[in-house]
C-alpha cells in the first residue's frame, strides 16, 4: 500500500492479526466443545461461575459478552440440565446470585481440559517469555480501548 492510499495494511494490522486468532481460536474451542455438548458462550459461564460463584445474570453476560437477555436463557437452560442454580427470589435486590453444582464442576472439568489442550496448542513454540509478553500487551489493548470509550462517553444527564 502506498503512501497516499486510504485504508489499512492487513499484512501489519496488529488489529486484523488479533481478530484472525480470535476467530480461530473460537473455531478451535467450538470444535473441542460441540462433543461436549457445549458452545464457548455455555462453557465461559460456567467457568466463571467456578471463579466467581454467586455472580449475577447481568454480571456473567458482561463476562461472556452476550446480552443479559441471551445469558438469562442460557441460565435456565443451564440450571434445568442441573448445571447451575439459583434461588426462587434475590437475597438482596432483584439479582439472582447463581452457582455451581457438582454435575455442572464434573461438567466443567471436562470442558476446561478441552480448552486448555486448545490453548497449548496455540501458544505451541512461543517461549513463556514471549507469552507473558503477549499477555500484557493484549492486557493493554483492552485498558487502552475502554479508557478511549469511557473518555468519550459522555457523563450521564442529571435529571
Amino acid at each position: 500500500m502506498s503512501q497516499g492510499e486510504v485504508g489499512i495494511n492487513l499484512e501489519v494490522s496488529v488489529g486484523y492479526a488479533l481478530k484472525e486468532a480470535s476467530s480461530a481460536l473460537r473455531t478451535a474451542m467450538e470444535e473441542v466443545l460441540r462433543p461436549l455438548g457445549m458452545t464457548v458462550t455455555h462453557y465461559s459461564c460456567l467457568e466463571l461461575l467456578a471463579q466467581r460463584p454467586g455472580l449475577s445474570n447481568s454480571a456473567l453476560a458482561r463476562g461472556t459478552f452476550v446480552t443479559r437477555q441471551a445469558m438469562n436463557v442460557l441460565l435456565q437452560a443451564l440450571e434445568r440440565d442441573g448445571y447451575v442454580t439459583r434461588p426462587d427470589a434475590a437475597p438482596v435486590g432483584r439479582a439472582l446470585p447463581t452457582r455451581l453444582t457438582p454435575r455442572g464442576r464434573r461438567r466443567l472439568e471436562k470442558a476446561s481440559a478441552a480448552i486448555r489442550a486448545v490453548e497449548n496448542r496455540m501458544l505451541a513454540g512461543i517461549p513463556a517469555t514471549e507469552q507473558a509478553a503477549i499477555l500484557r500487551a493484549l492486557r493493554q489493548m483492552t485498558q487502552s480501548l475502554q479508557g478511549a470509550a469511557e473518555a468519550t462517553t459522555p457523563p450521564p444527564a442529571n435529571r
